[in-house]
């Protein structure tokens, strides 16, 4: 089968906030269709082009780009009255966006009170919370896997209200059980009265979309010849199965979820892109093995502006975490690394990267399953740091020395080549190896 007719993913391989939006904006000229495959509103893809920044939680990173059909497949889970919000602050009119916006009817909804479910197991686990975004999107999936949820096809059925208003009841039944009080909750600023109206005032917008099977969609633009971009939200190491359990999302982040979430055999996937940071974040709670306290956590923090683009929470800052991207490398297969943020670290004199953890005696190169940092500490690898500005370079082989060491290192420990470095949020602020085959040719036509 040629190259051209198998999906290429691009997917986070940290705890998310990689700068997956980006990359994707960047590579959308060269693809027909963009599809998302999974998450929903908790995650956050921050493009930025011609001075102006858009922050998109459910539509796929290449909807600024005419020409690009972009699909939201059936493992995303939607909330009707953010996505409309969400449509509001890309200035299309609605047939542009029939053009170039579909939903796939079989995407499961998140109602208001899978919201208040959110908050209500949020709230009884106590400092075992998870970080949620308590945007509703765990029960929303709860309710697929239990064969309860509604699916966008279903808003269009006469029955609609009704099974609407028994899974609600069900819902804050469930919220009461738990001692949870709901009447002061607040949705974005909204009452729960408010938000549903919004929410149904959002769900008849996107009624006017048109709506696929994105199986059949999407195999079918393959078959025509067309390229196809599988986009994935949050990062590798909150993936459902693979991640670091209990504190994970609630869907499948990794390559294997593009087949799941879109329709696609894993026969039609091609190249795997996996982004990650020069340096590591995470937002909510959950192991962080090289986690900063410190002046440098603090700098990374600052001059990455590292606040959730969901919620804005501050968000944690730690070195590169070597033996968890290679971990995040062989369970998705990925074939080209991007890495982003390096220009974050412009200023630091000395940069450490994780290369193992120790436990008394020994060390290991392997994520162990539970990590818990009574019992296990990192092994850093100290570098020196590049102390210069990267953004205004315009090609891979200007980066300074110490930077492509640095490079190189990463190379040598995951087997993977870095082909492409983010030095700068602007979606021209990007930088392409020579000789890296593929992306090259992509990126350089």
């Amino acid at each position: 089968m040629e190259q051209n007719n198998r999906a290429d993913v691009l997917l986070g391989l940290q705890w998310g906030d990689e700068g997956k939006g980006k990359i994707v904006d960047v590579l959308t000229p060269h693809y027909k269709m963009v599809a998302r495959f999974q998450g929903g509103p908790n995650a956050g893809h921050t493009l930025a082009f011609e001075g102006k920044k858009y922050i998109l939680h459910t539509i796929p990173s290449g909807i600024f780009h005419r020409g690009c059909v972009n699909v939201v497949g059936s493992g995303v889970v939607i909330d009707p009255f953010i996505f409309s919000q969400e449509i509001d602050q890309l200035g299309f009119t609605t047939d542009e966006l029939k053009e170039s916006l579909y939903l796939c009817k079989k995407a499961h909804l998140i109602l208001p009170s899978h919201r208040v479910l959110d908050a209500a197991y949020e709230s009884v686990k106590g400092e075992l919370k998870i970080g949620s975004t308590l945007k509703g999107i765990g029960p929303a999936y709860t309710d697929k896997v239990a064969r309860t949820g509604l699916r966008l096809a279903d808003a269009s059925s006469d029955d609609f209200d009704k099974r609407y208003n028994e899974l609600k009841n069900t819902h804050f039944r469930l919220a009461e059980s738990l001692g949870f009080d709901s009447s002061e909750l607040k949705f974005d600023g909204h009452s729960f009265d408010d938000y549903e109206k919004a929410w149904f005032e959002g769900l008849n917008r996107l009624l006017e979309l048109p709506q696929v099977q994105s199986e059949r969609f999407v195999n079918q633009t393959l078959d025509s010849g067309a390229r196809v971009l599988a986009e994935g939200a949050q990062g590798t190491l909150l993936d459902i199965d693979f991640g670091s359990y209990p504190f994970v999302t609630s869907s499948s982040t990794i390559a294997a979820g593009a087949c799941t979430g879109l329709g696609l055999a894993p026969s039609r996937i091609g190249e795997v892109f996996g982004i990650f940071k020069a340096y590591c974040t995470r937002v909510g709670s959950g192991p962080f093995p090289t986690e900063l306290f410190d002046k440098d956590g603090e700098q990374l923090r600052e001059e990455g502006q590292e606040y959730g683009s969901t919620t804005g929470r501050p968000r944690r800052c730690g070195w590169l975490d070597l033996p968890a991207l290679k971990y995040a490398v062989m369970i998705n297969g990925v074939t080209r690394l991007i890495m982003t943020k390096a220009d974050v670290m412009n200023k630091m004199p000395r940069i450490k990267v994780c290369i193992g953890y120790k436990s008394g005696d020994q060390v290991s190169e392997v994520l162990p399953f539970d990590y818990d940092p009574a019992e296990f500490s990192p092994v850093f690898e100290e570098m020196k740091g590049w102390e210069t500005s990267i953004e205004g370079l315009e090609s891979f082989e200007e980066l300074p020395q110490a930077l492509l060491d640095y490079v190189k290192f990463i190379e040598d420990y995951v087997n993977v080549p870095v082909d492409v470095i983010s030095t700068g949020p602007d979606r021209k602020q990007i930088l392409v190896r020579q000789g890296s085959g593929f992306l090259q040719r992509l990126l350089l036509k």
